[in-house]
């Protein structure tokens, strides 16, 4: 018996408007130029050109997600990263998320990187940074007028399992609730890995030891007896970052911070000024600021 015509009408249109809906929904992508490169590195624009040649217009700096970010390659986040500011030091918690670098083959490198490093970390090449972004590790925590930062993790049943946990490692109230606040590191501006003509603010794990609440395990993982952690991040917009993680000096991926609360707030006003508090230095080249035309 077949389905009478006013039902599969009724069901075509309420599928057509869930449709509707979904595209309305998506965020508009934002529209930036990246300067031509092709595989060899001699193809590459210096970022300073890069920065010269291809400003990014707030608007569009407003229209970043880490949806966008993770849709492209090395290259072009490098390009972005090039011609941001350091903003302001962020302070209070961020959400986080992990950006893999794609090769040529679209495959993730990390547990190749990983699994070049000698002592602890080989211990991770089981554990992949995929699984521990997603389940362990929730953002970071700035404690902006102390210098410091720590981790927001939720799950350790990973470490727990691979023997990198001794006991249980005391949680800290933030936020109206207990969390582990773990992996301290040292904050301040300094110079970019990437790019050396303007400061970044540098997120170093070096001597997590000497900060007041360091535990052995499994803080030590991020410091110089572990895999030498250094992060690096640059201001897309207020509350926003785009950050690079180097594992001894060696680059390993990306990530972003968010402050959904700061972007809300201040996105209006960056969107029409470009102003932003400056805490690091932004280098000799003055940065290009592309903002909004005001409605008449």
């Amino acid at each position: 018996m077949g389905l009478p015509h006013t039902f599969l009408r009724r069901t075509a249109l309420i599928a057509l408007a869930s449709l509707a809906l979904a595209s309305c929904s998506k965020p508009e992508p934002p529209n930036i130029s990246f300067a031509p490169y092709a595989k060899g590195y001699q193809t590459k624009m210096d970022l300073a050109q890069v920065d010269y040649k291809y400003p990014i217009a707030t608007a569009e700096l407003a229209k970043i997600t880490p949806d966008y970010l993770a849709t492209l390659d090395e290259e072009q986040i490098d390009q972005i990263y090039a011609r941001l500011t350091a903003g302001p030091i962020p302070d209070g918690a961020f959400e986080g998320r992990i950006l893999l670098p794609r090769g040529s083959s679209g495959k993730f490198r990390l547990s190749e990187l990983v699994g070049g490093f000698a002592g602890t970390a080989l211990h991770l090449k089981g554990l992949v940074v995929e699984e521990v972004g997603e389940i362990l590790w929730r953002g970071k925590v700035f404690f902006r007028d102390e210098r410091v930062l720590r981790n927001r993790i939720e799950d350790l049943s990973l470490l727990k399992k691979a023997g990198l946990v001794d006991g249980e490692p005391k949680k800290m109230s933030y936020g109206g609730k207990e969390t582990w606040l773990l992996f301290p590191a040292k904050l301040y501006c300094g110079q970019s890995l990437l790019d050396s003509r303007r400061e970044s603010i540098i997120i170093d794990y070096l001597f997590t030891d000497e900060i007041a609440g360091y535990q052995e395990k499994p803080d030590y993982l991020a410091g110089r007896r572990g895999l030498k952690v250094r992060d690096e991040i640059r201001m897309i917009r207020p509350g926003f970052y785009l950050g690079r993680a180097y594992l001894d000096r060696g680059f390993a991926l990306n990530f972003t911070l968010y402050d959904k609360a700061t972007d809300e707030r201040a996105r209006e006003n960056f969107v029409k000024t470009g102003e932003v508090q400056e805490d690091c230095w932004p280098g000799t080249q003055k940065r290009t600021v592309v903002v909004a035309a005001a409605k008449p």
